[in-house]
């Protein structure tokens, strides 16, 4: 269903089932900050744990151990780690990638640059401020592209490489007053699009409670991979 390239940075090569409740752990030496530590519950399948080796040596864990949830949590509270919220995590069906990619842009879509300063600063100031942190969408990242009504920009994404992976992380946001027109979804078939075009995969993450933000990414061709964790805070 997703490409090889989701499965590859995601799933590690031998998985294998686990018990109820049981979790799988990873060694990544490119894990760094916050994601030094990550838990993902992949939709149908196991649950898996991925640490960089600093990490490992602190939860006492090795590659390929199977260790029950509770004592992991036990673990990371010992070693003074919290977990963020979790994020629903989505990407795109191999399926939805061939149509995306032979799909004209809306005429009212386009690529930003440094030269929207003005109207995207004005956009943000009509923003939410939630939807200001929790989105992320910024003109200065990798990748930003946003929809327009008239010479009003109403919908804007952004993008940037998932640390050292090629998985590009997405985020929107649309205006309150234009929501339900079907402007978000261009601008995220849009920006993905053209992260497809540049080699990488898009993915979608939202906080489990933001419905509107989930519907929004299946509105667009996402499907769920799974449930995802990162560091909070570490010790």
């Amino acid at each position: 269903m997703f490409s090889s390239l989701v499965s590859s940075q995601r799933i590690p090569a031998a998985l294998t089932p686990l018990a109820e409740r049981e979790v799988l752990v990873a060694l990544d030496p490119a894990l760094t900050g916050l994601r030094s530590v990550s838990l993902l519950r992949v939709e149908g399948e196991a649950t898996v744990l991925s640490l960089s080796p600093a990490r490992a040596e602190q939860l006492e864990l090795s590659a390929s151990d199977r260790i029950e949830r509770g004592e992991l949590s036990a673990r990371l509270d010992r070693a003074g780690m919290v977990l963020a919220d979790p994020d629903h995590l989505f990407y795109l069906p191999l399926t939805e990638q061939a149509v995306l990619r032979e799909e004209p842009w809306e005429g009212a879509t386009r690529q930003l640059t440094e030269a929207d300063a003005a109207v995207f600063a004005e956009f943000t100031a009509q923003a939410p401020e939630g939807d200001l942190d929790e989105a992320f969408v910024e003109l200065d990242h990798w990748l930003v592209v946003g929809t327009f009504c008239g010479e009003r920009l109403v919908s804007a994404a952004s993008m940037y490489p998932w640390g050292e992976t090629l998985l590009a992380d997405l985020g929107v946001i649309t205006l309150p007053e234009f929501r339900g027109r079907g402007l978000g979804r261009a601008t995220v078939r849009a920006i993905s699009a053209a992260a497809l075009a540049r080699g990488y995969e898009p993915q979608y993450r939202c906080q489990l409670e933001n419905t509107a933000s989930a519907a929004l990414a299946r509105a667009a061709g996402f499907a769920l991979f799974g449930v995802w964790e990162g560091l909070e805070s570490a010790g």
